[in-house]
């Protein structure tokens, strides 16, 4: 089985709550996961929150909305995900965050194939970086995320969830996802208002034509419209948010 782990909270160090906030009328991460839905290799959703109080609504939201949920530690995210994997026993589990709601199914399916093709302990868009921030897919057999979570306790590896497996490519076989053209400097992850404005506005341009609008079709968008292009650029970004990892972690 392949299992999608959404990791997600309410108290969000940039933007606390912005995975409630609306578009098109629902909530960003139900729009989210709208959108995973759509890959065609996996077998489950689960979205993995914290037991703190500041998450009840979202994990009342959701459970209301027939999706599975596991609730477990607020900052070690690690040991949430692997719990959460445990729970599930997938073969592979498939690590996303709730900061990003364009996720693309398409390449949710390319790193899955990726994996399972090569055999890869970890396989991702993350460690050659060439899609735009906000569109990076993890995915880990569960006996590599086991053997992590009880092999670290730097406090970074734990919060951030997967230093440690790109860290050690001896221990931890990996296969990378690049593209041909790097869009690296493209940043389409949600942290602060002008994001959102930026993720909402690509909403309202595709969603009713066709919901499941992909990489292509927002690069057009964004040679028509210069303004959304200033937007999504990382030349605005601070040092902290050039790190896709870091900024998944702070979600």
């Amino acid at each position: 089985m392949i299992l999608a782990v959404l990791q997600a909270r309410m108290s969000s160090s940039r933007m606390p709550g912005a995975v409630m906030s609306p578009v098109l009328g629902e909530p960003m991460i139900w729009r989210q996961i709208e959108r995973i839905r759509r890959a065609r290799t996996l077998d489950k959703l689960v979205v993995a929150t914290s037991s703190a109080a500041s998450d009840d609504a979202l994990a009342g939201f959701l459970l209301g909305r027939g999706v599975s949920v596991y609730r477990g530690a607020h900052f070690d995210l690690l040991d949430c995900f692997s719990t959460c994997a445990a729970a599930w026993s997938p073969s592979h589990a498939v690590r996303l965050t709730a900061d990003c709601p364009l996720t693309d199914p398409q390449i949710i399916d390319q790193a899955v194939r990726l994996a399972l093709e090569t055999g890869a302990d970890y396989a991702s868009n993350c460690v050659n970086p060439t899609y735009p921030a906000g569109l990076e897919v993890e995915v880990m057999t569960t006996e590599a995320v086991m053997a992590a979570a009880a092999a670290t306790h730097d406090p970074a590896d734990r919060e951030q969830v997967t230093p440690f497996f790109r860290r050690d490519p001896d221990r931890f076989t990996q296969a990378h996802l690049t593209r041909y053209l790097d869009l690296s400097s493209l940043r389409w992850t949600v942290d602060r208002p002008e994001d959102f404005a930026f993720v909402r506005a690509v909403f309202q341009r595709f969603h009713a034509v066709d919901p499941g609008f992909g990489l292509a079709d927002i690069l057009e968008l964004l040679d028509e419209r210069p303004d959304l292009a200033a937007l999504a650029s990382r030349e605005r970004e601070t040092p902290a948010e050039h790190d896709p990892v870091a900024v998944a972690a702070a979600a």
